[in-house]
């Protein structure tokens, strides 16, 4: 094994642990704030960077007080994203949707929701304790267009073009692999079909170097992309119609961002069939250890 993929694994057993711990405090009635610290922390500078009124930070408070009200208080308490991806993702009846890190299922449950009975909502997480979690919360709510799946979200377990819309919130700065994740989310993707993430994005000055100087990786910052590579990437791995916008900040240099994109309806999917396991992976635009 290489050094970059001991690095790589290293840093996916320190994210799966922390979130681990994260619904580990849920489930046993701590509560908790987001990125894995209890209630009452504010969410410091070593993990998401504080919320105020004026100016949100991370977690449940994100959502319209209607969302909040309609969901258990678990989910609320295990809600460690920067955004709320099913407010722009602009979901309608009948679709089907997947959430990438899909945590306690806050987005899940939402995305149910809006799809409605002839629609279905997926969670993929690799939290074993997230996903009890998750599938707890789906009951309490009496969702039955909903299913969470195990696995990593550089290998989609779903055959392609068999997803309508791709959301995440606040995760995709965690992955190792940014370009498999990218990959594999157009290759799932229906042609036409789009992706509304939010998530933690740098500013174009800031080197991967200044990121990891903000925050740790484990705590949203380090392995957050640029707004460039965040664009570049996206194009990179066939999307069009890409957008990414600063939202609230979150650190110095730093902000939650709302992320859309379109897979072209004319795309050939058969080009994109490739297997997790045998694609090709570029290169990343810095040689740091996020991505």
């Amino acid at each position: 094994m290489t050094h970059q993929h001991t690095d790589q694994d290293a840093l996916r057993e320190q994210v799966r642990a922390r979130y681990a711990a994260a619904a580990t405090k849920v489930t046993s009635g701590q509560g908790d704030c987001g990125c894995g610290q209890p209630a009452d922390c504010g969410c410091g500078d070593g993990c998401c960077g504080a919320a105020t009124a004026e100016e949100p930070g991370f977690g449940a408070e994100l959502y319209a007080t209607l969302d909040r009200d309609r969901l258990p208080d678990r989910a609320l308490l295990a809600s460690l994203g920067c955004g709320n991806p099913t407010a722009v993702a602009e979901l309608h009846q009948g679709e089907t949707v997947l959430d990438l890190g899909s945590g306690g299922g806050i987005d899940v449950l939402l995305s149910a929701r809006r799809v409605g009975p002839s629609g279905k909502a997926y969670g993929l997480d690799m939290t074993e304790e997230m996903l009890a979690l998750a599938r707890t919360n789906a009951t309490e709510a009496g969702a039955t267009n909903v299913e969470f799946l195990k696995g990593q979200i550089e290998a989609i377990p779903l055959p392609a073009a068999t997803v309508d819309v791709v959301i995440s919130n606040c995760v995709v700065n965690l992955s190792t692999d940014k370009p498999a994740v990218f990959a594999e989310t157009f290759r799932v993707l229906k042609p036409g079909g789009r992706i509304g993430i939010t998530d933690v994005v740098a500013e174009d000055q800031l080197s991967p170097t200044d990121r990891a100087e903000r925050g740790a990786w484990v705590g949203c910052i380090a392995g957050a992309l640029s707004k460039g590579e965040y664009e570049a990437w996206l194009a990179a791995a066939g999307f069009t119609g890409i957008s990414v916008a600063f939202t609230h900040q979150v650190g110095d240099g730093l902000h939650s961002a709302i992320i859309k994109a379109t897979k072209p309806r004319d795309a050939d999917a058969a080009t994109r069939l490739t297997a997790p396991m045998g694609r090709t992976i570029l290169p990343m635009a810095s040689d740091s250890a996020c991505c």
